[in-house]
């Protein structure tokens, strides 16, 4: 199929885009990478009146590090996370999840932030913004404004993005070298949809955890952190055991999704094994297969 018609833009700067949004509201949509809204298009599960293609505003096209974050602007594709985007463990973390994205060509494409707006529960920049509690700073033509996960993602492919906001900046917290990280997720096949995943920080002084991040994300509507599973590993050594509970007390704390590639149960044991399965990676330090 062909997508509806529509009027295209091609705006040069964040304020002309701004203003764009601000005339079309619900009718525009923004085309950074395009693939998510371009198949959507095509199928007419979306029908934009305009399409904002901000591909030619070069101030979005950036990784920094600023004031102790990864800053990452709207047109910075998942390509750029293959290599280490900042010094530390957060450098070392993303392109060993930038491999877990689709296929090359989408990777070449799609963007960072386009991957955050669109919010799909089996996005893996989605569950790293989760779990590090990121910056999300959106504007409009009042201002900009900057929102946490927790606030920003709503709901599978739903966020507080209003018609007139655009996604200018994705902010990560930096990490310091006390910080051990682990990442898997589970699919049917190389590049498909996560099932379940599990991005999972520790800070480790004198072989105990003093501090954890623990984040599922692909089963469930949004990614979060879970409190439970990582109050339980915090003071331990993160020992076989701990990581087992921990593994029980997140599969006890989704609400799994439920649909024809997986159901409700299924998710919840494919959480129990991500969780203890990142966390066994982030104590040895090694990357495991999920």
């Amino acid at each position: 199929m062909k997508p509806a018609a529509f009027v295209y833009f091609a705006p040069r700067t964040i304020d002309h885009a701004i203003d764009l949004l601000a005339e079309h509201g619900e009718d525009g949509k923004v085309l950074a990478g395009g693939q998510s809204l371009v198949p959507a298009m095509n199928f007419r599960l979306a029908r934009p009146e305009a399409l904002i293609d901000i591909n030619r505003i070069a101030a979005l096209d950036y990784v920094r590090v600023e004031v102790g974050a990864l800053c990452i602007g709207a047109l910075a594709r998942h390509a750029r996370f293959e290599s280490p985007a900042a010094d530390g463990p957060l450098g070392a973390f993303l392109p060993r999840v930038a491999r877990h994205i689709a296929h090359v060509p989408i990777r070449t494409r799609g963007t960072f932030c386009g991957s955050l707006a669109h919010a799909d529960p089996a996005s893996e920049w989605c569950l790293v913004a989760a779990t590090l509690d990121a910056e999300l700073v959106v504007s409009n033509r009042r201002g900009a404004r900057t929102l946490r996960p927790a606030e920003y993602f709503v709901g599978a492919l739903i966020t507080a993005l209003a018609p007139d906001e655009l996604l200018t900046e994705v902010r990560l917290p930096l990490l310091d070298d006390g910080w051990r990280s682990g990442f898997v997720e589970f699919n049917r096949r190389a590049g498909d949809y996560a099932l379940a995943m599990c991005a999972a920080f520790l800070r480790i002084e004198d072989g105990k955890v003093i501090d954890a991040r623990i984040g599922v994300g692909g089963a469930t509507a949004c990614p979060s952190r879970v409190a439970a599973a990582e109050q339980a590993v915090v003071g331990s050594a993160c020992g076989a055991e701990t990581r087992r509970e921990a593994g029980n007390l997140a599969a006890d704390a989704v609400e799994p999704l439920e649909d024809i590639q997986a159901n409700a149960a299924f998710r919840r044991q494919l959480v129990r094994a991500m969780v203890e399965r990142a966390l066994t990676q982030a104590v040895s330090g090694q990357a495991l297969d999920a």
